[in-house]
């Protein structure tokens, strides 16, 4: 009996060794062997506990790796050590659509008849290449990809995005080839904004339009191989940040037309081969606010610009900062202007004076001529007004030589200002030169230099005062430079 115990006893110590070694199935009878738990069921599942967000961190010390079902959140949760965290994929997006093709676009097809007309309030993925078979109204949707070589949207012979409302627009390629192709073709009412950012456009017929809107933002945008441009017109705020325009694209890059509050180009580069011009700003009425282009690089020799400048050699009007290679700089700090006297070798103009001293003050007479202007105006009597839209001082330079007609008269020169909205000047005191008349009546020489503040519309001259005597004077040369 005693032996029978002891075998007994040998076979349950094994029977438990075994068990605490062995992996456990249910529903199976051959779990996985890399499982220590293998549930097999095709009709039923795993329930784990379930407890309210308070019951979860509720919790006393829970175990690196505890799972639970959050039933306020309707989340699995984990503790990662430090915290719980939900299920990765465990969250869903609202208002999203995966688009893996045109079909899956057939609800907004019937919802816009004959345009796709997406949900204003949904999230549309772009996933492959879309052949479209009606253009896009955006419908104040956000339309993205996560490839921009691979999420394309493509429309043959048509235009992909229309309608009259914003919208955004990002990490897609948009190519809308052969005649009538455009990617835009968008007319708001003034409020809306449109955001379109690191994108591509390649080998459109055009790029198209887009009018009226209260924003339109470019962020990171290639241009490739398109036909035609755009054109932006009555934008309040346009801003292009950093867009790209390769050598092979045609036409007119881009074109602003009407009214704009602020005008901004900023980064990026035009390269201009066999295209029109890379910007035409001829058809812009005003910019109420500010405008610029800056370190945009211009290359490629072909034409940049076509402009409208009131200056020789420019290209923009005085509403607009320039700072960028390959055009000339366009700002109110390289503002400059000059005349000099128009009058043939040994004559002159006659300049009268009346009495002596602060009365007798007047401006010198002489037809002039302005030679070098930019944001200077010459009004070819003695007179140079500033253009530019920002106060700034001027280095004024001042060569002039007259002849006297009374002997050992003396003559104080001056440099004047004034406004166009006031027409009469007052001399700056602290330019005064002074200069007599020889014995012989000869000819003086008198250099004037100055520092004149000049907001926009202030004009400066050349004035003379009588300070002894009683003769007048002949200007005979008088040559002016601001810079």
């Amino acid at each position: 009996m005693k032996s029978n115990k002891l075998i007994f006893i040998a076979g349950v110590i094994l029977f438990i060794a075994t068990s605490l070694q062995a992996q456990i199935g249910i529903g199976t009878t051959n779990p996985d062997v890399s499982s220590a738990l293998d549930i097999t069921s095709t009709t039923q599942g795993i329930l784990t506990p379930r407890m309210t967000t308070a019951q979860r961190t509720a919790i006393a010390t829970p175990a690196k790796g505890l799972m639970v079902f959050d039933t306020v959140e309707a989340v699995f949760y984990f503790y990662d050590g430090t915290g719980w965290l939900p299920l990765e994929g465990a969250e869903k997006r609202n208002n999203y659509k995966l688009v893996q093709s045109d079909l899956d676009l057939a609800d907004e097809l019937a919802a816009g008849g004959s345009v796709y007309l997406l949900d204003e309030n949904t999230l549309y993925e772009i996933n492959g290449t879309i052949m479209l078979a009606a253009p896009i109204d955006i419908n104040g949707a956000y339309v993205f990809g996560a490839d921009g070589n691979e999420d394309v949207l493509v429309r043959v012979g048509g235009v992909i995005f229309s309608g009259n409302k914003g919208g955004g627009i990002k990490g897609v390629t948009l190519t809308a080839p052969g005649a009538g192709g455009a990617v835009f073709n968008m007319t708001g009412d003034g409020t809306e904004n449109v955001i379109f950012r690191d994108c591509a456009v390649v080998n459109s017929g055009s790029v198209g339009t887009i009018t009226n809107y209260n924003i339109v933002f470019l962020d990171v945008i290639q241009f490739v191989g398109n036909t035609t441009g755009i054109t932006y017109t009555d934008i309040k705020q346009l801003l292009l940040n950093s867009t790209a325009w390769d050598g092979n694209n045609l036409g007119v890059y881009e074109t602003y037309v009407g009214t704009f509050d602020i005008l901004t180009k900023q980064g990026g580069y035009c390269k201009v081969d066999g295209a029109t011009a890379a910007i035409d700003v001829t058809g812009v009425t005003s910019i109420i606010g500010s405008g610029g282009i800056q370190i945009v690089d211009f290359f490629g020799g072909g034409n940049y610009i076509i402009g409208n400048s009131p200056y020789a050699g420019y290209n923009f009007t005085n509403d607009r900062s320039i700072r960028s290679p390959g055009i000339p700089a366009e700002t109110d700090d390289n503002a400059q202007g000059d005349f000099s006297l128009d009058v043939a070798v040994g004559s002159g103009f006659t300049t009268t004076f009346t009495g002596t001293g602060a009365s007798s003050r007047t401006k010198l007479n002489g037809i002039t001529v302005g030679n070098d202007l930019f944001r200077f105006v010459s009004s070819g009597n003695n007179r140079l007004v500033y253009d530019g839209s920002q106060t700034r001082y001027f280095k004024v330079n001042v060569s002039l030589s007259f002849q006297g007609n009374s002997n050992n008269d003396i003559f104080i020169f001056y440099i004047a200002k004034g406004n166009s909205g006031d027409p009469t000047a007052t001399v700056d005191v602290t330019t005064k030169v002074y200069r007599e008349v020889g014995s012989n009546f000869d000819i003086g020489s008198v250099p004037i230099l100055g520092s004149v503040e000049l907001s926009p519309g202030d004009f400066i001259e050349v004035w003379g005062e009588r300070w002894i005597g009683s003769g007048n004077i002949v200007v005979i040369s008088m040559n002016m430079v601001a810079n």
